[in-house]
Parts: C-alpha cells; sequence; structure tokens
C-alpha cells in the first residue's frame, strides 16, 4: 500500500506517494530526477549511493523511504552554494579526485559529513571513515589529498 512521503530535500519540501519500503536511492533517482546518487552494488557496500539525512551520512540503497519521512535529505545537487562549490567539492576538482566519478558524489557526501564530524581528522581517521566507499579507478591517493585539502580550508575559513 502506497504512503505519502514528505522529505526537504536540498533545501525544498517534496512530497511522494509511493511503497514505504521503497529504497531512498530509487526515490531520489526516479521520482524527483536528482540522480547525482549513483546505484552501485545495491547492499549498502560500495557507497556510491551516499547522500546526508539529517546531516548524518546515509546508504541509500539500504535505506526505505519511509525512513526519511519529514527528514532533511542532502544529495551531491544540493551542495553547492550558489554558485560557489561546497569546499569538499572544490579540492576534489583542485586535487584531481575525479577520474570516471561514478563513487565521487558519495565520496563527497561522506567527507563532508567526515568533515563535520571531526574538522582535522588525521590519515588514518579518514581512511577509516571513508572506508565504505569504493573507488573502481583507484584513486584513493588523491581523494585522501582531496580531503586533507578540503580540511585545510574550512580551519581557514573558520579562522578567519
Amino acid at each position: 500500500m502506497d504512503t505519502t512521503i514528505t522529505l526537504t530535500v536540498n533545501g525544498k519540501e517534496r512530497t511522494v506517494v509511493t511503497d514505504p519500503e521503497r529504497s531512498l536511492l530509487d526515490v531520489l533517482r526516479e521520482e524527483l530526477h536528482l540522480t547525482g546518487a549513483k546505484y552501485g552494488c545495491g547492499e549498502g557496500r560500495c557507497g556510491a549511493c551516499t547522500v546526508l539525512m539529517d546531516g548524518r551520512r546515509t546508504l541509500s540503497c539500504v535505506t526505505p523511504v519511509a525512513r526519511a519521512d519529514k527528514k532533511k535529505i542532502t544529495t551531491i545537487e544540493g551542495l553547492a552554494d550558489g554558485g560557489s562549490l561546497h569546499p569538499v567539492q572544490q579540492a576534489f576538482l583542485d586535487e584531481g579526485a575525479i577520474q570516471c566519478g561514478y563513487c565521487t558524489p558519495g565520496m563527497i557526501l561522506n567527507a563532508v559529513a567526515l568533515l563535520k564530524n571531526n574538522p582535522q581528522p588525521t590519515d588514518e581517521q579518514i581512511a577509516e571513515w571513508m572506508n565504505g566507499n569504493l573507488c573502481r579507478c583507484n584513486g584513493y591517493t588523491k581523494i585522501l589529498s582531496a580531503i586533507r585539502h578540503a580540511a585545510a580550508q574550512i580551519a581557514e575559513v573558520r579562522i578567519s
């Protein structure tokens, strides 16, 4: 039986009528036409589908949309502020941490959650936090550099 689900996605309230067990990823992609979050494994093991739900990293492929009812969802499409990229997005560009790009939205959103929780992580903390996000191109060295770069940029803004 379909249910009415209300989400605030990238700052805009959206309502869908759907099966409450349907994945959040499917609703974002098919109903709301936000295709930044990717379908990777469908089992919550690769991180390609990562979004932020109330600021916390969430694997949208294994999250029933009913769990997202009345929550704030941030996708890669809503991360930039007007014409300015989020510091993590900019750092990924600056450091060349994008190869095929398939994992990039999930990597970026997971890194945003990391830096919100730990603004100055060590390399080991970054590796541990990002462990659930897979990069098929094996671009981990540049991804690590990008997260370090973003942390420095964010710290600089906080200080000034």
